[in-house]
């Protein structure tokens, strides 16, 4: 399975609006500057998010984009959904013999259950505690 600039950037628009819950809205100008995006592109993103009832647009001066609801309460799988469709590693399981069959399934409840599982909350406040060591390689 692979996520698309749809899901990443609407990931990105959702992290931003979760770090600010409370504070009134944020405008997608402020975020694709932060990011260095197009801001068309997240407006394009926004649609859905706020057809799915994911976030409220305020229009005028002050307007933007909130939080339909409080960051703890959406998860990256509502917004992958939304943006991206369904979750499924490949395409016709059914056709596939069962072994493999049986591996996609066991891959794609794994992926849901992470999603379904991370909170746009979990994401807003987290932080790098240092105890990842990246991949040295040697020749």
């Amino acid at each position: 399975m692979k996520i698309s600039t749809k899901g990443r950037y609407g990931l990105t628009i959702m992290i931003e609006l979760g770090k600010k819950y409370g504070e009134g809205p944020i405008s997608l100008k402020s975020i694709a500057k932060t990011y260095n995006l197009s801001e068309h592109y997240l407006e394009q993103l926004a649609g859905p998010l706020r057809n799915a009832g994911l976030v409220k647009s305020v229009r005028g001066a002050y307007g933007g984009y909130i939080l339909a609801d409080e960051p703890a309460k959406i998860t990256a799988g509502d917004i992958i959904r939304v943006l991206e469709g369904p979750i499924s590693p490949v395409e016709g399981i059914e056709e596939e013999e069962p072994a493999k069959r049986n591996l996609w399934m066991k891959i794609r409840d794994a992926v849901k259950e992470v999603l379904d599982n991370t909170t746009i909350e979990d994401l807003a406040n987290y932080e790098e505690d240092g105890t990842d060591t990246p991949y040295m390689f040697y020749i």
